[in-house]
């Protein structure tokens, strides 16, 4: 068996398998009928779906990738300074996105100027204009006139929003972050937590140990303190738990204890799971909505097992061409995941409504997964086109 490589090129496949599946999850719940195993749980269920896996695999491997974004900026030279500043901004891209995708919940296009569609398809333009990887070679004052118009464009989306009803309309305001807002805040403290701790696994383990006792004992009713946006600590934990995992997985290759690595990795993965059943009846049972420490720990098992089993056919056996398909979505994530907004608006605009086979059963399976390839081919256009998103 070959060397295992200090960059894990499984990383990128594991994000793009990732976000063809949440593509397809967020898809296909709005298809009737379809299996209750695919389904998210309902909140009061002590069970899990196939969808309830997809958010916490993707944490878990926004933690994979932490230490080799942060140790990259620290070999080219970066300031302490200036490597908490990319943690900042990186944070604050997804907060402030997450924040304006939460609120469209609430989105009334009787109250507002802008229709509903109108205002998705604006706002993410904006989005786009503030956060492009902008070629290196383009002039400044063109690149820093587009961010700048971005942010007049997401700024006036911000005063042009309009929730509520009419008795009681209402403007933006803070609700539960969104998806992308959970991510960045689990993010900011990860990362700073990773900074802190040098990416030194002695130090880094107990920090990771810390916040899983703060969402297991948040969960037995032992800890009632407001820990303001940590709260439960499940998607820090969650993250934390992949920067562990990658971490680890530096130290055993560059010790060359390879062999190591997958008899670690796969008694991670089961003892993770079987820790998760254990604390189940304790701990509020297994539920995405209530994040549980059951759930976060039989996530966190089965993205480590899939993750081993992703080194050996990537890394290992070389296949990487095999998921040359959904390769975009590994490298342009947020591209894709921004994307889906912007086609179901423009579906909206010109009243676009799918053949009854597929809305529902079968029909509405296979048009979800075709949806999530479209996007992912739709990004890798983009993507040929130097149209992809940068935080």
């Amino acid at each position: 068996m070959k060397q295992l490589p200090k960059r894990i090129l499984s990383i990128d496949v594991l994000r793009a398998i990732t976000m063809l599946l949440m593509i397809f999850v967020n898809d296909v719940a709005g298809v009737a009928q379809i299996p209750k195993w695919i389904e998210h749980t309902a909140a009061d269920f002590d069970g899990m779906g196939f969808s309830d896996l997809i958010f916490p695999a993707f944490l878990f491997i926004v933690g994979l990738s932490l230490p080799f974004a942060i140790q990259a900026r620290l070999k080219k030279g970066d300031s302490t300074m200036a490597v908490l500043l990319y943690i900042l901004l990186r944070a604050l891209a997804l907060i402030v996105m997450g924040f304006f995708h939460v609120n469209l919940e609430n989105y009334n296009s009787e109250l507002a100027v802008l229709s509903y569609p109108v205002y998705v398809i604006l706002l993410t333009v904006g989005f786009f204009l503030i956060w492009l990887d902008y070629p290196q070679q383009m002039a400044k004052t063109i690149k820093f006139s587009l961010i700048a118009l971005g942010v007049f464009v997401v700024v006036a989306m911000a005063y042009l929003y309009k929730g509520g009803t009419a008795a009681a309309p209402k403007g933006m305001e803070p609700q539960w972050w969104g998806i992308l807002g959970i991510i960045g805040w689990a993010y900011l403290f990860s990362a700073l937590v990773y900074f802190i701790t040098k990416g030194k696994l002695v130090v880094l383990l107990p920090a990771f140990i810390v916040f899983a006792l703060i969402n297991i004992t948040s969960h037995m009713h032992l800890l009632n303190i407001d820990l303001w946006m940590i709260g439960d600590a499940s998607s820090i934990t969650l993250m934390l738990g992949g920067a562990v995992i990658s971490t680890l997985y530096s130290v055993l290759v560059a010790k060359e204890k390879d062999k190591n690595l997958w008899l670690i990795l796969a008694l991670a993965g089961v003892l993770t799971i079987v820790f998760g059943l254990v604390i189940r009846p304790y701990t509020g049972g297994i539920s995405k909505i209530y994040s549980t420490p059951a759930w976060v720990f039989i996530c966190m098992g089965i993205t480590i097992l899939m993750f081993e089993l992703l080194i050996y056919l990537v890394d290992v056996k070389g296949k990487k061409n095999w998921f040359n398909m959904i390769k975009p979505a590994g490298t342009s994530t947020l591209t894709c995941y921004l994307v889906p907004y912007v086609l179901y608006a423009v579906f909206n605009l010109v009243d676009f409504n799918y053949p009854h086979y597929f809305n529902f059963g079968i029909g509405g399976i296979i048009r979800s997964m075709f949806i999530a390839f479209l996007v992912i081919r739709v990004v890798a256009f983009m993507e040929k086109k130097s149209i992809r998103l940068k935080i």
